[in-house]
């Protein structure tokens, strides 16, 4: 097994391209994270340091640790999956559209998605628009399905621009714009530092993956138990596809019609393991 010593000298290539020393304290914390159980912790985290070398890129050893994972301990390998299947809910944002919207009706929101609202200047087409205690947010999603790309400044100053536009149309008419008090930018990746100095500095919601801390879209996720079907480690990439272009995106949805599954040719065994699989995952009865 590598030492500690020859573990903090190791390099490996983040998505970005960029170099870091490999961590297996940072390791550790993605599993636990994950709900992984110790003994499993510790297999995974002794089987990556005896293959580690120089040069590794971070994607295989993500790709190492899940496999050990779904293998083991399914609904830890599914949290662990997040991030990616977030990704995984494209090619289009409209899935994504359709995942944040769920996050605000789980918060007591009244949302529609994908709303034609009158600016000053131009129509725009908003990706959610959420109501609540007759407070009105517009929502604007961000969706990447590459690793490695954060939303930066220029989203969070394009998102501004629209919700000013829309805002002085109302302010011109109020009897014929559409009001918002506020306005969000959910992203499923990371955001830069500049687009939440931004953010912060106008008065947007800005939600990202680790970002903020106490109500990032990781957390939100497992708060309310939303996790998108994506995460699922019984369903391969085209059922899983297959799926979504039916109009599903949370686990939740399928545990709660099973017939679903059925339709889309699923047996009975599978659908069974499928149902435990999101029991499991999602905390459900």
């Amino acid at each position: 097994m590598t030492n500690m010593n020859q573990e903090d000298k190791i390099l490996i290539e983040k998505t970005s391209g960029e170099m870091e020393a490999f961590s297996r304290d940072k390791l550790r914390r993605s599993l636990e994270r994950a709900k992984a159980s110790p003994a499993i912790i510790d297999k995974i985290v002794d089987h990556v340091l005896k293959e580690l070398k120089n040069g590794d890129k971070t994607s295989d050893i993500y790709k190492h640790t899940f496999r050990i994972l779904s293998d083991n301990e399914r609904p830890s390998a599914g949290r662990y999956h997040l991030k990616h299947a977030l990704m995984e809910l494209g090619p289009s944002g409209h899935p994504f559209e359709k995942f944040v919207g769920e996050l605000l009706r789980a918060q007591g929101f009244t949302v529609e998605v994908g709303t034609m609202v009158e600016g000053s200047c131009v129509t725009h087409e908003v990706d959610v628009t959420a109501q609540k205690d007759n407070h009105h947010i517009m929502v604007e999603c961000k969706f990447h399905n590459q690793p490695g790309v954060k939303s930066d400044v220029k989203i969070a100053l394009y998102v501004q621009a629209r919700f000013e536009d829309v805002a002085k149309k109302w302010q011109q008419e109020p009897s014929h714009g559409q009001k918002f008090h506020e306005v969000w930018l959910v992203t499923n990746t990371k955001l830069t530092i500049d687009a939440i100095r931004y953010a912060t500095c106008v008065g947007m919601t800005a939600i990202g993956w680790h970002y903020p801390e106490d109500n990032s879209l990781e957390h939100l996720i497992e708060q309310f138990n939303l996790h998108p079907l994506t995460c699922l480690t019984a369903l391969n990439n085209s059922q899983k596809q297959q799926l979504i272009n039916q109009g599903f995106v949370l686990c939740k949805k399928l545990a709660e019609d099973p017939s679903v599954l059925k339709s889309a040719g699923f047996n009975k065994d599978e659908v069974e393991q499928i149902i435990q699989e999101i029991k499991e995952l999602c905390h459900l009865p």
